[in-house]
């Protein structure tokens, strides 16, 4: 069947960053969009998502969409050092192993990003409460045809569009259709992970003022802390808030469904506090004891694939490139992957889909793959794990030269905005 009408029409299967990115980036050179979400609406208190830093071009990429910086420096904060230290687990004291001090990347909550992308589309763009089941492509290949139940009816509704969009994260169904045999790969170790809001506490003045102490660039300083065998991220949030992420090295834990999100109990919690006096100083013990609701991240990526789309289906987000999260890649990589599918369905038109495809897998397929196997890299190195060709690695012994590859700014194509982009 054959979609009528000038304007191509894109369907959106997921609506998380990467989903609400691709309705920004589409409707924003014409094209009509709809974004199935399986959930009922925004969530403020995401499970999945904390802290995460926006690289410059990310910044710019939000800007264009909402028509200037305010609204994206309004919910976020500035973050201009990136800072890797040891942490001598017995005198309990720090040692700087680099400092970048140009760093220019913004801190923000998962939640406040979510929100300000979303909020900023129109209203119908977003259809709530569509569980996505299953697509089929036409035989001319001149259209695909999406089939989602509505869950609260249960009514099984039909879309046609010009080209589907998979935005439907790492463990995505419709990469599976394409990619049966691609599976996610256990990174070696967890991440408890938690989001203290000290707001409205004064109890907690006795622990920000520790913390402030112990990291006096706190507020726009993004802090990694070096143990044996583990590492801890630290940095501020708006609003009074502090988020931070321990990587504990063990064996692949079960998970239940569709999520890389364990459940934990009291009992867990306790644990992983009683553990972390042997690693870090009091001053962030006590911050994690603080926290509600820490929560424990099984760590995934993938193996770099070689083709993202699939006559008009195409992959974005986390179903491409599912990534260890120690490069602060994940979501820039979605708004990325969002705004030159965008430009590269803009140049081409609706009626060279496949040309504009073959140009956003041309471009993005290089940069993602390099940088989910460059953060592998980096997360093995900070958790003391085998690396080929180097010693494992020892954050107070470590050399400034064993030190350069945990950089931020080492990342493959760190600053590289591509030619499609610039103009």
């Amino acid at each position: 069947m054959r979609r009528e009408g000038k304007t191509g029409k894109a369907i959106i299967v997921g609506g998380s960053i990467a989903g609400v990115s691709c309705a920004h980036a589409l409707s924003g050179v014409g094209w009509e969009v709809v974004v199935l979400e399986k959930s009922f609406g925004h969530t403020t208190g995401s499970p999945t998502g904390a802290g995460l830093g926006l690289d410059p071009l990310s910044c710019d990429i939000i800007t264009s969409w909402l028509g200037g910086s305010a609204p994206l420096q309004s919910r976020t904060l500035p973050l201009s050092v990136d800072q890797n230290q040891a942490t001598d687990t017995e005198k309990k004291t720090h040692r700087i192993l680099t400092r970048d001090e140009e760093f220019n990347f913004r801190a923000a909550h998962w939640a406040d990003l979510h929100e300000l992308l979303l909020n900023s589309l129109p209203p119908n763009i977003l259809m709530w409460g569509h569980h996505f089941l299953s697509f089929s492509i036409a035989d001319d290949k001149a259209s695909v045809t999406v089939k989602a139940k509505v869950l609260e009816t249960g009514e099984i509704v039909e879309i046609v569009g010009d080209l589907l969009i998979a935005a439907d994260g790492c463990l995505s169904s419709i990469r599976r259709t394409f990619l049966p045999n691609h599976t996610l790969r256990y990174a070696g170790y967890c991440a408890w992970r938690g989001v203290l809001d000290y707001s409205e506490n004064v109890d907690l003045e006795t622990t920000i003022k520790g913390i402030r102490r112990v990291y006096p660039d706190m507020g726009k300083c993004l802090y990694f802390d070096l143990g044996p065998r583990t590492h801890c991220v630290l940095y501020e949030l708006l609003n009074k808030r502090i988020n931070w992420i321990w990587y504990i090295n063990q064996p692949e834990p079960q998970t239940k469904g569709n999520s890389v999100t364990m459940k934990v109990s009291k009992e867990m919690i306790n644990k992983m506090q009683e553990d972390a006096n042997q690693f870090w100083v009091p001053e962030l013990v006590k911050l994690m004891k603080a926290t509600k609701e820490p929560f424990l991240n099984v760590i995934y990526d993938s193996d770099p694939i070689e083709k993202i789309f699939f006559d008009n289906v195409v992959l974005v987000g986390d179903a491409v490139h599912p990534t260890t999260p120690h490069c602060l890649r994940s979501t820039n990589m979605s708004l990325l992957d969002a705004q030159v599918l965008g430009k590269c369905l803009e140049k081409w038109g609706r009626g060279d889909l496949q040309s504009a495809l073959s140009e956003y897998q041309s471009i993005r397929l290089p940069m993602v793959s390099k940088q989910v196997l460059h953060a592998r890299k980096v997360g093995r190195i900070k958790q003391g794990l085998d690396v080929p060709d180097r010693e494992i690695f020892d954050p107070n012994k470590a050399s400034s030269e064993e030190c350069c590859e945990i950089q931020q700014k080492n990342v493959p194509f760190f600053s590289y905005i591509p030619e499609l982009l610039r103009s």
